[in-house]
């Protein structure tokens, strides 16, 4: 009699035959394409307002504002200036909101773009050869 173990060791000695597929992608859906490209956009904003107000506590706790407000107080000869007045939080924020807002649209034109430009030039060049295997 022969244990299960012994069955299993047989079994994975076989060769597997691995079968490959090559296939044209000649076509992008837009729709598709315009909402990846949204929702890649949208993502990558919101890590830009999430890294921008985090940069400006990480420099407003370890006092880099103050370093830098005597630095140019002394340079410009003027006492009133103020880095931290100038770069507060709320504007720092608003700035990153508004820039990311701007990349959401620009990278969602940016992909419908592309895609449109691919299946255009599909018509020249038969589309991309992509090969795929089933391990």
């Amino acid at each position: 009699m022969s244990s299960v173990a012994e069955k299993l060791q047989r079994k994975s000695q076989r060769q597997v035959t691995t079968k490959q597929v090559r296939l044209k992608l000649v076509y992008i859906d837009f729709w598709s394409a315009v909402k990846l490209s949204f929702l890649v956009a949208a993502s990558l904003g919101i890590v830009f307002i999430v890294a921008s107000i985090l940069i400006w506590v990480i420099l407003a706790s370890t006092g880099i504002f103050g370093n830098l407000d005597s630095t140019l107080k002394d340079i410009m000869n003027d006492p009133t200036y103020s880095v931290a007045n100038n770069l507060s939080l709320p504007q720092v924020a608003l700035f990153s909101f508004v820039v990311a807002i701007l990349n959401v649209v620009v990278g969602t034109a940016l992909g419908a773009v592309s895609t449109m430009l691919y299946n255009f030039s599909v018509r020249l060049t038969g589309g991309l050869l992509v090969g795929f295997t089933n391990n």
